[in-house]
């Protein structure tokens, strides 16, 4: 087990001294991960309020596909974007491939379920008397449904919270689609599986922390919205 003490040690003098290799991979989740959590949530929650809020032709099943997406393998999801980001593939003429914005289109297919699923429930667990009592006292269907949303805000803050949980921990589509190319497109969970695969356990537990530092702030957050939401 002294490897593992001597890693340990060594992680920490990599994370306090800034080391650039380290910091260049965390730079990279953070900047793909907060893209692909964007453009999940400006997508997903018109989609989800939509699917939670309307009654439509065909929405059982929509909901029952949205709600399937959600344990989607990420490696799938990666050999599918790369299909269609490769030089052969529909995409191909953009040049995404092993770019960060590849990598963030693929992260967002793997968020939108989740947020578009969490987002539906937040709405559909609603009180049921929240609409009845807008409508008597006035209100118009664009009143309604915005109230609506309104009420339901923590719901939609724990839902990009989730996503993000899930995605910046994911390795599948970072792998596939971004190469993991050093200062470029290397992201935590990549580097970690390359190092570790290296022997280089320092590094990989220096990120492992930062990663272990993410998921609590990311699980810290999803116990305050839970409680504000319960509210």
């Amino acid at each position: 087990m002294d490897f593992l003490a001597e890693g340990l040690l060594k992680a920490f003098f990599l994370l306090f001294s800034l080391d650039p290799e380290t910091f260049a991979a965390v730079q990279v989740t953070v900047i793909v991960s907060s893209l692909s959590v964007g453009a999940t949530l400006v997508a997903g929650i018109p989609l989800g309020f939509i699917l939670g809020y309307a009654d439509f032709p065909g929405r059982r099943w929509l909901r029952l596909i949205v709600d399937t997406l959600l344990s989607f393998p990420t490696v799938v999801i990666g050999l599918l974007v790369y299909a269609f980001l490769t030089h052969n593939g529909p995409l191909g003429q953009f040049n995404l491939l092993f770019t960060i914005s590849g990598m963030a289109l693929g992260q967002i297919l793997l968020g939108l379920p989740v947020v578009i699923a969490l987002t539906a429930t937040a709405i559909e667990t609603q009180d049921s008397r929240l609409r009845l009592t807008l409508q008597t006292l006035g209100a118009n269907k664009r009143q309604v449904a915005m109230t609506s949303l309104w009420e339901a805000r923590y719901a939609l803050m724990l839902a990009g919270v989730t996503a993000y949980g899930r995605i910046v921990s994911e390795v599948g589509i970072s792998m596939m689609v971004g190469g993991n190319i050093k200062w470029h497109t290397r992201t935590i969970t990549t580097a970690i599986a390359l190092e570790t695969g290296k022997g280089q356990f320092a590094m990989g537990i220096a990120l492992g922390i930062v990663l272990l530092a993410i998921a609590f702030c990311v699980n810290l957050s999803v116990a305050h919205f839970k409680k504000r939401a319960s509210l």
